[in-house]
Protein backbone atom coordinates (compact mmCIF):
# COMPACT_ATOMS: atom_id res chain seq x y z
CA UNK A 1 0.00 0.00 0.00
CA UNK A 2 2.47 2.71 0.77
CA UNK A 3 4.34 1.92 -2.55
CA UNK A 4 1.35 2.95 -4.28
CA UNK A 5 0.97 6.09 -2.40
CA UNK A 6 4.47 6.61 -3.26
CA UNK A 7 4.01 5.61 -6.97
CA UNK A 8 1.31 7.88 -7.44
CA UNK A 9 3.26 11.18 -5.55
CA UNK A 10 5.84 10.75 -7.76
CA UNK A 11 3.29 10.88 -10.28
CA UNK A 12 1.66 13.92 -9.51
CA UNK A 13 5.16 15.71 -9.21
CA UNK A 14 6.42 14.45 -12.15
CA UNK A 15 2.89 16.09 -13.99
CA UNK A 16 3.05 18.87 -11.97
CA UNK A 17 6.72 19.57 -12.65
CA UNK A 18 5.62 18.88 -16.84
CA UNK A 19 3.01 21.28 -16.39
CA UNK A 20 5.52 23.98 -15.26
CA UNK A 21 8.56 23.44 -17.70
CA UNK A 22 5.60 23.30 -20.41
CA UNK A 23 4.33 27.01 -19.20
CA UNK A 24 8.18 28.28 -19.46
CA UNK A 25 8.90 26.86 -22.67
CA UNK A 26 5.53 28.71 -24.00
CA UNK A 27 6.24 31.62 -22.32
CA UNK A 28 9.48 31.78 -24.33
CA UNK A 29 10.77 34.55 -22.65
CA UNK A 30 7.86 36.58 -22.68
CA UNK A 31 6.62 38.35 -19.50
CA UNK A 32 3.24 37.06 -17.82
CA UNK A 33 1.89 39.49 -15.09
CA UNK A 34 -1.40 39.79 -12.52
CA UNK A 35 -2.79 43.37 -12.33
CA UNK A 36 -2.70 44.41 -8.36
CA UNK A 37 -3.55 48.18 -8.76
CA UNK A 38 -4.64 50.43 -11.78
CA UNK A 39 -3.50 54.28 -11.78
CA UNK A 40 -4.63 56.52 -14.44
CA UNK A 41 -2.60 59.65 -15.83
CA UNK A 42 -2.45 61.97 -18.76
CA UNK A 43 -0.31 60.15 -21.37
CA UNK A 44 0.32 56.70 -19.38
CA UNK A 45 -1.51 53.87 -17.55
CA UNK A 46 0.09 52.26 -14.55
CA UNK A 47 0.12 49.40 -13.60
CA UNK A 48 0.76 47.60 -10.14
CA UNK A 49 1.58 43.89 -11.33
CA UNK A 50 2.72 40.69 -10.02
CA UNK A 51 5.36 37.96 -11.85
CA UNK A 52 6.49 34.64 -10.37
CA UNK A 53 5.56 35.88 -6.85
CA UNK A 54 7.46 39.65 -7.72
CA UNK A 55 5.49 42.80 -7.53
CA UNK A 56 6.30 46.05 -9.14
CA UNK A 57 5.33 49.05 -11.42
CA UNK A 58 5.21 48.85 -15.17
CA UNK A 59 3.49 51.70 -17.36
CA UNK A 60 2.03 51.86 -21.22
CA UNK A 61 0.75 53.78 -23.43
CA UNK A 62 -2.80 55.03 -22.08
CA UNK A 63 -5.24 51.79 -22.10
CA UNK A 64 -7.91 50.94 -20.49
CA UNK A 65 -6.90 48.03 -17.69
CA UNK A 66 -8.90 46.23 -14.58
CA UNK A 67 -7.50 44.59 -11.46
CA UNK A 68 -7.61 40.92 -12.15
CA UNK A 69 -6.39 41.09 -15.85
CA UNK A 70 -3.55 38.76 -16.94
CA UNK A 71 -1.15 40.49 -19.14
CA UNK A 72 1.92 39.61 -21.54
CA UNK A 73 5.07 41.74 -22.70
CA UNK A 74 8.27 41.67 -24.23
CA UNK A 75 10.17 44.63 -25.24
CA UNK A 76 10.53 46.89 -22.37
CA UNK A 77 13.10 49.72 -20.43
CA UNK A 78 13.47 50.63 -16.91
CA UNK A 79 13.88 54.10 -15.52
CA UNK A 80 14.60 54.43 -11.80
CA UNK A 81 13.68 57.05 -9.40
CA UNK A 82 11.14 57.97 -12.34
CA UNK A 83 8.77 60.86 -10.91
CA UNK A 84 5.33 61.07 -12.97
CA UNK A 85 4.39 65.03 -12.29
CA UNK A 86 0.98 64.04 -13.34
CA UNK A 87 0.75 61.53 -9.98
CA UNK A 88 2.42 63.76 -8.09
CA UNK A 89 4.46 60.47 -7.34
CA UNK A 90 7.78 58.72 -7.78
CA UNK A 91 8.47 55.43 -8.39
CA UNK A 92 11.73 53.78 -7.22
CA UNK A 93 11.70 51.63 -10.29
CA UNK A 94 9.35 50.94 -13.09
CA UNK A 95 9.27 49.47 -16.17
CA UNK A 96 7.79 51.53 -19.60
CA UNK A 97 6.13 48.63 -21.64
CA UNK A 98 6.50 48.65 -25.65
CA UNK A 99 3.63 46.43 -25.98
CA UNK A 100 1.37 44.95 -23.63
CA UNK A 101 -1.01 42.71 -24.60
CA UNK A 102 -3.98 40.01 -23.13
CA UNK A 103 -2.49 36.75 -24.96
CA UNK A 104 0.66 35.19 -25.60
CA UNK A 105 1.02 35.37 -29.36
CA UNK A 106 2.86 38.31 -30.63
CA UNK A 107 1.35 40.61 -33.21
CA UNK A 108 2.42 40.03 -37.07
CA UNK A 109 5.75 41.52 -37.81
CA UNK A 110 3.31 43.39 -40.51
CA UNK A 111 1.53 45.21 -37.44
CA UNK A 112 4.53 46.09 -35.56
CA UNK A 113 6.08 48.13 -38.44
CA UNK A 114 2.59 50.27 -37.93
CA UNK A 115 3.07 53.26 -35.77
CA UNK A 116 0.81 53.98 -32.47
CA UNK A 117 -1.62 56.89 -32.88
CA UNK A 118 -0.39 60.14 -33.75
CA UNK A 119 2.29 58.96 -36.41
CA UNK A 120 2.03 57.91 -39.84
CA UNK A 121 4.50 54.82 -41.09
CA UNK A 122 6.84 55.40 -43.73
CA UNK A 123 4.74 53.33 -45.92
CA UNK A 124 1.98 55.94 -45.50
CA UNK A 125 3.82 59.29 -46.21
CA UNK A 126 7.33 60.47 -47.39
CA UNK A 127 9.42 61.19 -44.50
CA UNK A 128 8.68 62.98 -41.15
CA UNK A 129 5.37 65.68 -41.00
CA UNK A 130 6.53 69.23 -42.01
CA UNK A 131 7.00 71.08 -39.32
CA UNK A 132 6.14 75.04 -40.09
CA UNK A 133 8.30 78.26 -38.95
CA UNK A 134 6.71 80.24 -36.14
CA UNK A 135 6.99 83.94 -35.66
CA UNK A 136 8.40 83.99 -32.33
CA UNK A 137 11.15 85.42 -30.53
CA UNK A 138 12.21 83.43 -27.28
CA UNK A 139 15.09 84.82 -25.30
CA UNK A 140 18.15 82.04 -24.82
CA UNK A 141 18.40 81.15 -20.57
CA UNK A 142 21.71 82.35 -18.92
CA UNK A 143 23.81 79.15 -19.22
CA UNK A 144 21.85 78.10 -21.91
CA UNK A 145 22.12 78.30 -26.25
CA UNK A 146 19.64 78.98 -28.75
CA UNK A 147 18.80 76.60 -31.71
CA UNK A 148 20.96 78.72 -34.25
CA UNK A 149 23.74 77.55 -31.81
CA UNK A 150 23.07 74.09 -31.60
CA UNK A 151 23.05 73.84 -34.84
CA UNK A 152 26.07 75.80 -36.50
CA UNK A 153 28.11 73.53 -33.38
CA UNK A 154 26.45 70.49 -33.82
CA UNK A 155 29.88 68.20 -33.43
CA UNK A 156 30.83 70.32 -30.46
CA UNK A 157 27.77 69.32 -28.45
CA UNK A 158 27.14 65.97 -29.60
CA UNK A 159 26.77 63.66 -26.67
CA UNK A 160 26.74 66.79 -24.49
CA UNK A 161 24.13 68.15 -21.57
CA UNK A 162 22.90 71.42 -23.40
CA UNK A 163 19.71 73.88 -21.91
CA UNK A 164 17.49 75.28 -24.55
CA UNK A 165 14.46 77.08 -24.07
CA UNK A 166 11.77 77.89 -26.51
CA UNK A 167 8.05 76.96 -27.61
CA UNK A 168 6.40 74.35 -27.65
CA UNK A 169 5.19 73.63 -31.45
CA UNK A 170 4.18 70.09 -31.36
CA UNK A 171 3.41 67.25 -29.07
CA UNK A 172 2.95 63.38 -29.31
CA UNK A 173 2.39 61.53 -26.44
CA UNK A 174 3.52 57.62 -26.01
CA UNK A 175 5.27 57.02 -29.17
CA UNK A 176 7.94 54.36 -28.61
CA UNK A 177 8.18 54.64 -24.52
CA UNK A 178 8.76 58.69 -24.92
CA UNK A 179 6.77 61.52 -24.99
CA UNK A 180 8.22 63.53 -27.88
CA UNK A 181 8.12 67.49 -28.81
CA UNK A 182 9.42 70.12 -30.65
CA UNK A 183 10.50 73.51 -30.15
CA UNK A 184 11.92 76.93 -31.60
CA UNK A 185 12.93 80.25 -30.33
CA UNK A 186 13.15 82.10 -33.30
CA UNK A 187 16.77 81.26 -34.40
CA UNK A 188 17.71 79.18 -37.12
CA UNK A 189 21.02 77.98 -38.89
CA UNK A 190 21.28 76.72 -42.34
CA UNK A 191 17.86 76.59 -42.92
CA UNK A 192 17.55 74.76 -39.43
CA UNK A 193 15.12 75.84 -36.76
CA UNK A 194 13.21 73.25 -35.07
CA UNK A 195 14.56 71.04 -32.11
CA UNK A 196 12.91 67.28 -31.59
CA UNK A 197 13.02 66.33 -27.81
CA UNK A 198 12.09 63.36 -26.50
CA UNK A 199 11.49 63.09 -22.92
CA UNK A 200 9.07 61.06 -19.81
CA UNK A 201 7.96 64.42 -18.66
CA UNK A 202 3.99 64.53 -18.71
CA UNK A 203 3.08 68.14 -18.32
CA UNK A 204 4.10 69.20 -21.86
CA UNK A 205 1.55 71.75 -23.91
CA UNK A 206 1.37 73.42 -27.12
CA UNK A 207 2.44 77.21 -26.85
CA UNK A 208 4.23 76.92 -23.46
CA UNK A 209 7.41 78.37 -23.02
CA UNK A 210 9.77 76.42 -21.76
CA UNK A 211 13.34 75.35 -20.25
CA UNK A 212 14.94 71.68 -20.92
CA UNK A 213 17.78 70.49 -20.31
CA UNK A 214 18.80 66.81 -22.07
CA UNK A 215 21.52 65.53 -24.03
CA UNK A 216 22.23 65.87 -27.80
CA UNK A 217 22.91 63.04 -30.02
CA UNK A 218 23.34 63.30 -33.81
CA UNK A 219 22.13 61.22 -36.42
CA UNK A 220 19.41 59.31 -34.84
CA UNK A 221 17.44 56.38 -36.54
CA UNK A 222 14.27 54.87 -34.94
CA UNK A 223 13.57 53.15 -38.27
CA UNK A 224 9.96 53.75 -39.77
CA UNK A 225 11.21 56.90 -41.90
CA UNK A 226 12.24 58.87 -38.48
CA UNK A 227 15.69 59.77 -38.97
CA UNK A 228 16.96 63.10 -37.06
CA UNK A 229 20.22 64.85 -37.40
CA UNK A 230 20.22 66.86 -34.15
CA UNK A 231 18.08 65.34 -31.33
CA UNK A 232 17.83 66.63 -27.58
CA UNK A 233 16.83 63.45 -25.73
CA UNK A 234 15.99 62.50 -22.12
CA UNK A 235 15.12 65.98 -21.42
CA UNK A 236 13.94 67.65 -18.05
CA UNK A 237 12.12 70.55 -18.38
CA UNK A 238 13.61 72.95 -15.63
Amino acid sequence: MKNVFLILVIAIATVFTACQSNTSEELNGTHKVLVKEVLEANAYTYLNVEENDTVQWIAVSKMEAKVGETYYFDEFMEMKYFESKDLGRVFESIYFIQELRKTLEKKPVASQGKMPAGHMSAEEHAGKPEITKNEIKVDPIEGGITIAELYSNREKYNGKKVIIRGKIVKVNFAIMNKNWFHIQDGTSAEGNFDLTITTMEEEIKINEIVTVEGTIILNKDFGYGYSYEVLLQEAVIK
